[in-house]
Parts: structure tokens; C-alpha cells; sequence
């Protein structure tokens, strides 16, 4: 296949991916592996887990870090953009229309019974993906046991960053313990953007807003979701906008699909219209295209040396463990009628008992259920 080929299949599949992409960072890697491993055998699934664990000691989105991760698999430094651009776009464009409606009419869709059918599926589809993972994460009984107090911190309500990262340490720590190792100092040192930008006035300009979001974008660790905590320091706080359009914006990355962060391109729509949209959406997203980048040829290198290599299963299993608990956190939350309950039984027999079903095509019955099934 030339590159050009491959570079058409990844824009295709990451395009499709960012149709279909609901529910969260959790739910975009379970439907990604089943795209680039199981259907079309990209990679093996050890090394798809060392890409999430790689992708979780940098700042930025995760799921949109793994288009990248897995773009560049396929098709080098080109695949990286165009699997993140293709990805990024349909949620970006969507988010925009409706940041110019809000604008136009002060309101949003109501699209609530949809989302409700999305969301059963969305639990079984991250199942699926977290057995699938596992089984390859745990690879000894060692793993196993930290895997359990991951998943137990992370059900406690831990922070997932220090829930990986010290889980990452203990388990190196663990191993080369065991192992009698003898080894030179190492030191792992994330990049870091620091920027600072000075108080700019109630209007920002294009370039004003791009600076706000290329810092959260730089710093931005661990569920896009944080990135609301960010944006009401930078924006709330600060009198640029106010708690009800924050909270409207919330509610755009819950029903649009793909990375929670397009909700950048409805905010900056709110503050400088079409050129404040545009400039909000490269600042979020351009920082995960350069650390993605620097970091997807080191991977290998990670993987050879043993004290990494020790390092990248640890953090693995803890990943796969804080997949578990946004499953089990999900249920709780959402299986809570007949409705969701039936929705997801039925998401379950389609991925679980028919292989060759598409995870997308569980996404589009769930959510035409979740509408049918209001109404009863």
C-alpha cells in the first residue's frame, strides 16, 4: 500500500471515528482499538497499550493523543496530523454551528433522549474494550494486585493523574526490586509549555484567546473534563464569561461527539465570533500535535529498556483500571431504568455475540432506542 493509500484509510477512519466518538476519552480509545486492532490489525494490542500509557505522561486529551499516537503508526508524521485533523474536525464543526446558533437564538437542541440511549451502549462498548486490554496488561499476579488498588483509588475519587503516575513509580519500583537490578539514574521529564499571558480586557482579541487556550492546552493533564476546572480560572474568574455560558458550553461536549475539548470552539465563538472560534480551537488542540510528535518515536526506546519497560506496565494496567472504574462509576449513574437497562443488554449481545458488528452501528441503534424508548 502506498502512503498516499494509507493516508487516505487513516484520514477515513479517524473522520469516522469523530462522527461516532460519544461518551468521553474512555469510550474514543475502546471504540479506536477496535478500529485499529481488532478490525484492521494495525498494531498488536501491546503496543496499543503502550500508547495509552505513553499518551497519559503528557498533557492534552487523551483519546485525541491516541488518533495521533495511532496515525503515525500507520503512516508516519503525515498520518499524525491527518489522523488528529480528521478526528478533531467533525466534533469542531458541529460545535461551531451550534456555538452560532447559541448566539443567533440563545438556545441549544434538545437532543437529551438520544444521548440517553448513547449512554448504555457506550458502558458495554468500554467493557468490551477493557477485557480486551486487560487481558494483556495483566501479565503476572504482581500486576493484577496493583491493577486492584488502581482501580480502588480511582472508585475513592483519587486524582487519575496521581493515580497513574505514582501507580507508574511503585510498580518500576516494584519490579526492579525484584529483579536485583543495578541501575544508572534515570529521569523521566514531561515538556512542559509555560506561557505567560497578561490580563487582557473583558474583549479579547483573536490572538488574546488563542493564548488562553494554546496554556490550558499545554497543561491540560488527564480527562478532557478537567479542562472545565481550567476554563473557569481563566474565564469565569476573570469576568470573560459568565457561569451560565461556561455551564451551556458543558453541555455541548456532553452531546456532540468526538474530544470534549471542541467545546473550546463554541467558547471562542462566545468571545470573538468566527476568527475567536478558529483561534480557540488551534490554541486547545496545537500543543498534543507537537508533544505527540516528540514523544511516538521514543516508545520503542521506552519499551527496550527494562526500568521503562517496567514503568509502561505499570501505568498500563493502571490505565486499564481507571477505564474499569468510569464502567462501573457510568453503570451507577446511567442503568438506572428499564430503558438503559434494556439498551444496554442489547449493545452487549451485538458486541459480544456478532464479532464483525461495528461499534458505530451500536452507537446509532442505542441512541434510536434511548428516542423510541422515551415516549413508552
Amino acid at each position: 500500500m502506498t502512503e498516499t493509500q494509507k493516508l487516505k484509510q487513516v484520514a477515513a477512519v479517524f473522520f469516522k471515528l469523530g462522527l461516532f466518538a460519544f461518551g468521553g476519552p474512555a469510550a474514543h480509545i475502546a471504540m479506536m482499538e477496535h478500529e485499529v486492532v481488532t478490525k484492521r490489525a494495525w498494531m498488536t494490542r501491546e503496543h496499543y497499550l503502550d500508547l495509552i500509557g505513553a499518551t497519559n505522561l503528557i498533557p492534552g486529551p487523551n483519546s485525541t493523543e491516541m488518533t495521533m499516537h495511532c496515525g503515525y503508526q500507520r503512516a508516519g508524521k503525515k498520518g499524525l496530523f491527518i489522523a488528529g485533523i480528521s478526528f478533531v474536525f467533525p466534533a469542531v464543526f458541529i460545535t461551531a454551528i451550534l456555538g452560532y446558533l447559541y448566539v443567533l437564538y440563545g438556545a441549544l437542541p434538545q437532543v437529551q433522549p438520544f444521548i440517553k440511549g448513547i449512554q448504555p451502549a457506550v458502558i458495554v462498548i468500554i467493557a468490551s474494550a477493557v477485557i480486551k486490554l486487560g487481558k494483556k496488561a495483566v501479565k503476572n499476579w504482581e500486576l493484577a494486585l496493583l491493577g486492584s488498588l488502581f482501580l480502588a483509588a480511582s472508585l475513592l475519587g483519587l486524582d487519575q493523574v496521581l493515580v497513574l503516575f505514582a501507580g507508574g513509580l511503585l510498580g518500576m519500583c516494584y519490579f526492579l526490586i525484584k529483579s536485583k537490578m543495578q541501575t544508572t539514574s534515570l529521569a523521566i521529564a514531561p515538556l512542559f509549555m509555560v506561557f505567560i499571558v497578561s490580563e487582557i480586557g473583558a474583549k479579547l482579541s483573536a490572538m488574546g484567546i488563542f493564548l488562553k487556550f494554546l496554556k490550558v492546552g499545554s497543561i491540560l493533564y488527564g480527562s478532557g473534563y478537567v479542562l472545565f476546572a481550567y476554563l473557569d480560572t481563566e474565564l469565569v474568574t476573570t469576568a470573560l464569561l459568565s457561569q451560565n455560558q461556561l455551564l451551556e458550553a458543558i453541555g455541548i461536549g456532553q452531546f456532540t461527539p468526538g474530544p470534549v475539548l471542541s467545546t473550546a470552539t463554541f467558547i471562542g465563538y462566545q468571545l470573538g465570533g468566527f476568527w475567536g472560534a478558529i483561534a480557540a480551537t488551534a490554541g486547545i488542540f496545537m500543543p498534543s500535535f507537537l508533544f505527540v510528535w516528540l514523544l511516538n518515536p521514543l516508545i520503542p526506546k521506552m519499551r527496550k529498556s527494562k526500568v521503562l519497560g517496567y514503568f509502561l506496565d505499570s501505568i498500563n494496567v493502571a490505565a486499564v483500571a481507571i477505564m474499569l472504574a468510569v464502567v462501573i462509576t457510568m453503570s451507577k449513574q446511567t442503568l438506572v431504568d428499564w430503558q438503559a437497562a434494556l439498551i444496554a443488554i442489547l449493545s452487549g449481545i451485538l458486541i459480544f455475540g456478532f464479532k464483525k458488528v461495528s461499534v458505530m452501528w451500536v452507537l446509532i441503534i442505542g441512541a434510536i432506542l434511548g428516542y423510541v424508548l422515551a415516549f413508552i
